[in-house]
């Protein structure tokens, strides 16, 4: 009886280990806030494969780079990332009314690049756009697609709230200073930028080159580029050494998917 009772506790215990044991290797997690490039570009698509491999869970919250290097601040995420240099991304925080405590205490690296597109209505036969058109069409001086070549039909720009680095680089590469219109319907991410024009006959955005697909369309531009950086308040930890290596190595295969 002695040996079966040892035999039971033994089998007992392997049960609760092969139960326990997965949830522990997912227990670690890391938090990353993001604009829309990050987002877009690298994360969403390296997101299953990263936990996978790792075992960490990534928690990736879409709340463009301005809030996330409040967050940052704040010790809520472990690495905050936006499609802007670090020095921009600075320059941004001011502009937003943040002070930023000590830029000194980041620690920052190019983890990818983005190519801002317009993007606009699948049904628009417009098929290019020069950088003084699109300056006329986000100023609000041309307000219908026939004045550049397309059909009779108003042009509706959709303003995305919560992808402030896009924003911005499109602004310093394109408008040249200019005033964007302030009639505007309001978005927050590129994702809803998109599914907004997608059903808007007129709608024209901006967003990563990542967003187009057969949904909308994207006529031919200027090119306007950008690096998705990361940045962490201090030393990056462990688990974004981790992320990093995993972007920079394996996690190539699906970036260039």
């Amino acid at each position: 009886m002695k040996i079966r009772s040892v035999n039971l506790w033994t089998i007992a215990m392997a049960v609760l280990m092969a139960v326990t044991l997965p949830s522990l290797a997912m227990a670690q997690e890391i938090k990353v806030g993001a604009g829309a490039a990050g987002t877009e570009d690298i994360f969403n698509k390296i997101k299953v494969p990263f936990e996978k491999t790792s075992g960490i869970k990534l928690v990736l919250i879409s709340n463009g780079p301005v809030e996330a290097l409040k967050e940052l601040d704040k010790g809520l995420l472990e690495v905050a990332v936006g499609g802007v240099t670090f020095l921009d991304w600075m320059e941004m925080m001011e502009k937003e009314g943040y002070k930023v405590p000590d830029k000194n205490v980041y620690k920052y690296r190019v983890i990818g690049k983005d190519t801002v597109k317009i993007i606009v209505n699948k049904e628009n036969t417009v098929k290019k756009l020069s950088r003084n058109q699109l300056k006329n069409i986000f100023t609000g001086k041309t307000v219908n697609w026939k004045d550049v070549g397309g059909k009779d039909i108003p042009i509706t720009v959709v303003w995305g709230s919560k992808i402030p680095g896009t924003n911005a680089v499109f602004m310093k590469q394109i408008m040249d200073g200019a005033v964007f219109t302030k009639n505007v319907q309001e978005a927050t991410t590129a994702a809803e930028i998109k599914k907004r024009i997608a059903s808007i006959p007129g709608g024209v955005g901006l967003g990563p080159v990542s967003i187009v697909d057969a949904t909308i369309s994207a006529p031919e531009i200027p090119e306007v580029g950008r690096p998705i950086t990361a940045i962490t308040k201090g030393a990056p930890s462990p688990n974004a050494l981790k992320l990093f290596d995993f972007i920079r190595g394996e996690g190539q295969k699906y970036l260039s998917k």
